[in-house]
């Protein structure tokens, strides 16, 4: 049975990527780009990870997508999320040029333009339940919960399941099962 819902997740994924690339492109079939796939990644994490009561100041806050540092995605985020909710709440895109500009975040991704400060990140959003996504090299700082990585034009997950744990963050086995399980000192 578990087998059988993975499944369906990714049938999910799979028959949301097409659809975002028979809307890019409604004449010609074309493959959807890296962050095209990376924009649906940070969308489905929004219904597969739990996030702790006190981490929406209001039972009516948004559900915060950041993106810190230069915005690879262009509009394709923006595109994924429109209309879309998260456990109820409307989602919301917001982008940062820095770390100190983050007041209420969920998920945020951390461009490669910002992998030299990656280890200074992390430490600012130390105990905040912020899920940190990153495609910055693996081989890079450790502490990052969700790494997107680029094998062979496939994206892979690595989660760091206790940095998850120390944000207060609860990843559904749904995202675990297909991912590669790291530990804090293993990237």
């Amino acid at each position: 049975m578990a087998l059988l819902r993975t499944h369906s997740w990714l049938s999910s994924l799979w028959l949301t990527l097409v659809l975002l690339a028979a809307a890019a492109a409604p004449r010609a079939y074309a493959a959807p780009s890296e962050y095209q796939v990376k924009a649906v990644f940070l969308f489905n994490f929004a219904q597969f990870v739990n996030w702790p009561a006190d981490a929406f100041p209001r039972p009516d806050s948004p559900f915060v997508i950041g993106v810190l540092g230069e915005d690879p995605f262009g509009s394709q985020l923006d595109d994924v999320v429109r209309g879309e909710r998260a456990d109820g709440r409307a989602l919301v895109i917001e982008r940062y040029r820095n770390v100190g500009e983050i007041r209420n975040c969920n998920i945020l991704f951390i461009g490669h333009t910002e992998t030299a400060h990656l280890g200074e990140i992390l430490a600012a959003l130390e105990g905040r339940s912020i899920l940190t996504v990153s495609d910055a090299d693996p081989a890079g700082p450790r502490g990052v919960m969700i790494r997107l990585v680029n094998e062979n034009n496939r994206i892979r997950l690595r989660i760091d399941v206790a940095a998850a744990k120390a944000g207060n963050l609860t990843i559904s086995s749904k995202l675990l099962r297909p991912a590669e399980i790291v530990g804090r000192g293993e990237g």
